[in-house]
């Protein structure tokens, strides 16, 4: 593991969304917020503080765009997860991660752990400014 994570979690699924924080926190990263619904998702995503989003494509029947948007607006890594298929990502996120349900933890956390090393990389590129 590279590095403890903070992670914002949505998932309509109940059972699903525990099995998933579960997963996290074994992986040793901590689930700081979670939604079940599309308008909570929205909030929490403008003003939670968290470095990766776990973010189910399908909540109740609507697109979770609308909250990868916000995401993608400031700048911070999520991960798509979908039951229905990959093809159902938003188009517009194509380019994003996503894995398909059930997720096992060992690819769950090769993800997480490409997503720190990532953003690692990016922070040590950027220049010192003091």
């Amino acid at each position: 593991m590279l590095g403890q994570a903070s992670i914002f979690l949505v998932e309509d699924e109940v059972l699903i969304r525990m099995m998933l924080a579960d997963m996290v926190e074994e992986l040793g990263h901590r689930v700081v917020a979670e939604a079940c619904n599309i308008r909570d998702a929205q909030v929490l995503a403008e003003t939670m503080f968290f470095d990766i989003a776990i973010l189910d494509i399908n909540i109740a029947g609507s697109s979770i765009a609308p909250v990868a948007t916000i995401i993608a607006r400031r700048g911070l890594p999520f991960i798509f997860v979908s039951g229905y298929g990959l093809a159902s990502r938003p188009e517009e996120f194509i380019e994003r991660p996503a894995l398909q349900k059930p997720v096992s933890i060992s690819i769950l956390g090769e993800t997480i752990n490409a997503i720190i090393a990532t953003s690692s990389r990016a922070d040590d590129s950027s220049p010192n400014i003091q």
